[in-house]
């Protein structure tokens, strides 16, 4: 009995649908995730929900498999480098993502301002040692 889980985008969300393929009958659950999960949200996720998932599949009422609405058979090299275009394809940033980054961005340009100003200052002390010290030996001590 083959299960397949697949992750889609329907137009406003990213959306996973598995599928379990039984006796000439496909039964099927939907789960809606908003942004696009990476692959280790994906995987945590379903560590904690996959089972709730297929229970609700199993629970699904059965339709009958129909041939001609199956996916052709692609070839296995076609299908390895599909898999790896899309592998390979940028993932998008959700709005949390681009915040972190923003924010450690902005702790960055601090620390460099911050490691400035410090560098800054102890010129000016060692420079005030050396002419104390030039006047020092001015005076003869």
């Amino acid at each position: 009995m083959p299960t397949i889980f697949t992750i889609l985008f329907d137009g406003r969300f990213w959306v996973g649908v598995l599928e379990r393929h039984d006796g000439g009958r496909v039964r099927a659950a939907r789960v809606v995730f908003g942004a696009e999960p990476s692959d280790v949200e994906l995987h945590a996720w379903l560590l904690a929900h996959g089972s709730e998932l297929l229970e609700r599949a199993e629970r699904a009422p059965g339709v009958r498999a129909d041939r001609a609405g199956e996916a052709r058979r692609i070839n296995p090299k076609r299908a390895l480098r599909l898999a790896a275009r899309e592998a390979a394809r940028p993932r998008t940033s959700t709005t949390a993502q681009q915040a972190v980054k923003a924010e450690r961005e902005a702790r960055a340009t601090q620390a460099a301002r911050t490691a400035s100003a410090d560098r800054r200052a102890e010129r000016e002390v060692a420079r005030a040692r050396r002419r104390e010290r030039a006047r020092a030996r001015r005076r003869g001590h």
